[in-house]
C-alpha cells in the first residue's frame, strides 16, 4: 500500500500543498504578469506530461514508476528530455508558485527535482540501462536528463 504513495504525483502534490501554505507569507508578488507566466507554465507542464504519456502508451511501455519498461522511447518529447513527465511536474510546480505569488516557495522546485532524481530517475535509468544497454547509453549521451 505505501509503495503506491511513493509516486511522483504524490511528491508534486506535497510540494504544491507546501507552496500553498506559504501563499500568504512575504515576499508576495501580485503582478498580473506573474499570474500569466505561472498559468502558462502550468499549462505547458500539463501539455508536456500528456504528450509524453501518449508517446509512451503508443510505444506500449509503462508510464508507472518502479516498473520495468518494455520499450526505450526516444521520440516525441523524449528527443529533448529524458524525463519530460518529471519536467512537466516541475513546470506545474513552478507555475503554481508564480501564480500564487510567493517567491519564497520557489525553493521547493529544486527540492522537488532533487527528490524526483533520487527516488525515481536514477532507478529508472538503471532499469533502462539494464534492459536496453548500448541503445540507452547512446540516447542518454545525446539527450539531457531534464532539458
Amino acid at each position: 500500500m505505501l509503495k503506491w504513495l511513493d509516486v511522483p504525483p504524490v511528491w508534486l502534490g506535497l510540494c504544491l500543498v507546501l507552496a500553498g501554505a506559504l501563499r500568504d507569507m512575504p515576499p508576495v508578488v501580485s503582478e498580473l504578469v506573474w499570474d500569466r507566466v505561472g498559468q502558462g507554465l502550468i499549462l505547458l507542464g500539463l501539455a508536456l506530461m500528456v504528450w509524453a504519456a501518449v508517446t509512451m502508451i503508443r510505444a506500449r511501455t509503462t508510464v508507472i514508476p518502479h516498473q520495468q519498461p518494455d520499450a526505450l522511447v526516444t521520440s516525441g518529447p523524449f528527443r529533448c528530455s529524458r524525463n519530460p513527465i518529471y519536467l512537466g511536474d516541475a513546470l506545474v510546480l513552478t507555475g503554481a508558485v508564480l501564480w500564487w505569488g510567493n517567491l519564497l516557495a520557489l525553493i521547493l522546485v529544486p527540492v522537488f527535482m532533487a527528490v524526483i532524481s533520487w527516488r525515481f530517475i536514477r532507478p529508472e535509468e538503471s532499469r533502462l540501462r539494464e534492459g536496453f544497454g548500448d541503445s540507452f547509453d547512446t540516447w542518454s549521451h545525446q539527450v539531457r536528463r531534464w532539458v
